[in-house]
């Protein structure tokens, strides 16, 4: 039986007080086991974005429990935390965030240079597809590019979990799917568990698990026993 990568009990997130207070996360139980890929799908505003924060060490709940594996990720300090983040957890972001004065090389080389364990930056750029375009500007990549080059930056830690928010909101149909595709290249060459948050119902699809949010809590979870491929999803 696979363990967990991550489990939360009663997992609550509040911002502001008094009329203002917005209850972003309320109670939230779940389980996302060892090497999935894991679709979070939820409306703007559901609370995904806030719990995709929270188990990426970049924010804190007001109270309950987030496990990481055996760790409580909500009783460590600031500095634990970041090595947390820096030893096991990659993020991809909607708008790439590459450095415009570095080639692809350097931006993942951003990264392997703190990394405790990390991976040739040519060997991650060959994994997304871009050996041949290591020596290139951001602004001589097309979206889909620049975005394989964050993927590539993110696997280079080699990290336990993939991160990515949003990671085909800003690209056409077929250069999303592409980056679908390495996503799902970087879960079965590596082993890492990938959490995808996304309001694209479709996605959920290429999942082995979804857990839909509404309002700050889990509505369902769905178990995928039969993935489509990205080429196979409906854009």
């Amino acid at each position: 039986m696979s363990r967990n990568t991550y489990s939360t009990q009663n997992l609550r997130k509040v911002y502001g007080e008094g009329p203002s207070t917005v209850h972003a996360l309320r109670g939230v139980d779940l389980e996302i086991p060892e090497g999935e890929i894991v679709v979070l799908l939820g409306a703007s505003g559901s609370g995904k974005s806030t719990l995709l924060n929270i188990l990426g060490g970049l924010d804190r709940g007001t109270d309950g429990v987030v496990m990481f594996r055996d760790q409580r990720l909500d009783t460590m300090t600031d500095e634990e935390l970041t090595r947390y983040r820096r030893n096991h957890v990659g993020f991809v972001f909607q708008l790439y965030n590459l450095m415009p004065s570095l080639t692809a090389r350097e931006n993942v080389e951003l990264v392997t240079e703190i990394s405790s364990n990390p991976m040739d930056p040519d060997e991650s750029l060959a994994m997304v597809g871009l050996a041949n375009r290591a020596d290139h500007f951001p602004a001589q990549l097309s979206g889909g590019e620049q975005q394989r080059v964050a993927i590539a930056r993110a696997v280079a830690k080699q990290p336990d979990v993939l991160f990515c928010d949003e990671p085909t909101g800003a690209l056409d149909s077929i250069t999303g799917r592409s980056v679908l595709n390495v996503l799902k290249n970087v879960n079965e060459k590596t082993g890492a568990t990938v959490l995808i948050v996304t309001h694209a119902a479709a996605q959920a699809n290429m999942a082995d698990r979804v857990i839909r949010f509404g309002d700050g809590a889990v509505k369902d979870i769905i178990i995928n026993t039969t993935k489509l491929t990205p080429e196979e999803i409906e854009w």
